[in-house]
């Protein structure tokens, strides 16, 4: 398993993994079978979609309507409950193809870390 840090500039933010991940696959020599890609944080998620600023902020303002920051129990430790609950409207693990060492997505599918809270370094794994 391989380990890649993911370093952030906002507090929400996606931030485009995919060409991280398919080095990866190069470098463990894998041609054809699948990637998982797992994220080990809460307050963090992964997402396939396509690498359009419109697209992104339009996904980032919907989930902030989704989930506004008001007054959660759990701010009372830190002050990132809405960062957690954003978080589980994705998903903290993707399975995809891999077809010649590369992922096989389509043609504007690209792999997005999503970061949630203030932290600006986070791990995601891939096998």
């Amino acid at each position: 398993m391989e380990t890649i840090e993911i370093q952030s500039n906002e507090r929400i933010e996606f931030i485009d993994i995919t060409d991280r991940i398919n080095r990866i696959i190069e470098k463990l020599g894998i041609t054809d079978g699948v990637a998982l890609i797992f994220t080990k944080h809460t307050t963090t998620a992964l997402m396939i979609n396509e690498n359009e600023t419109g697209l992104l902020e339009d996904i980032k303002n919907s989930l902030k309507r989704l989930v506004p920051n008001l007054n959660y129990k759990h701010d009372r430790i830190d002050n990132n409950a809405d960062a957690h609950l954003r978080a589980i409207l994705l998903q903290t693990s993707l399975v995809v193809p891999v077809r010649n060492s590369r992922l096989d997505l389509g043609t504007w599918q690209k792999v997005f870390s999503y970061r949630t809270g203030w932290s600006k370094s986070k791990e995601c794994s891939c096998r």
